[in-house]
């Protein structure tokens, strides 16, 4: 059965340090949240594979770069003939991870901390993050998957371009790389949006992100 297929984050999410020298992703297009899509009762289920299923994320700061991954802990979406009608998914934020530090590197725990703490995702008081299926459409050539993004109690819609595979009851969604606007979901330790005066302390308002989910026929 072939089939257009969708899945995130999430975000999911996390956080982008930018240089501005650097090309960003495109950003998503973002507006406020919509009413979720509902599934026909004939629709097929896909659960998430959590093992195979994570978020690349990078980000830029004046002075250097970062890179890591975060993981889609569960989620599910329906898929009706060749048509995604719903879908939810669960990131785990507390699985952030760094990897341009090598983990022995006292660093690469100063930084996991920093991300994790009320500073930035405050994963004790949001230890998850949600994505919730709102549509999907193409643009331009592009299938568009659309979705409420729910992080720190706050939710927004995006919009981002992503291609599917089918290998047999397996399913494989890939993004392209693209850009949210930390700020949206209130997250604001380092951002111009919220403070003044910072000088080359800024942390970029973009988090870059890169979304692969796979999932396996129910």
């Amino acid at each position: 059965m072939k089939t257009k297929f969708f899945k995130i984050f999430t975000v999911i999410a996390l956080v982008s340090f930018t240089n501005c020298g650097d090309n960003k992703a495109k950003e998503a297009e973002t507006t406020e949240a919509t009413e979720a899509a509902v599934a026909k009762e004939t629709a097929v289920t896909y659960q998430a594979n959590s093992e195979n299923s994570m978020i690349e994320w990078k980000g830029f700061k004046p002075t250097g770069s970062h890179t890591g991954t975060i993981s889609i802990s569960e989620g599910m979406v329906s898929v009706n003939g060749d048509a995604i009608e719903s879908g939810n998914f669960t990131i785990d934020m507390n699985s952030i991870v760094v990897t341009d530090i090598p983990v022995e590197d006292e660093g690469n725990a100063k930084l996991r901390g920093h991300l994790t703490s009320a500073d930035f995702f405050d994963v004790e008081k949001f230890p998850t993050a949600k994505f919730e299926v709102t549509g999907i459409s193409t643009e331009e050539g592009k299938t568009m998957l659309s979705g409420n993004l729910t992080m720190k109690e706050k939710t927004n819609n995006i919009s981002i371009p992503v291609t599917t595979s089918m290998e047999g009851d397996m399913m494989k969604l890939t993004s392209e790389t693209f850009t949210i606007d930390r700020s949206k979901w209130n997250v604001q330790y380092g951002s111009k949006s919220f403070f003044d005066n910072l000088g080359d302390k800024f942390i970029n308002d973009e988090i870059e992100l890169k979304v692969t989910l796979v999932a396996n026929k129910a």
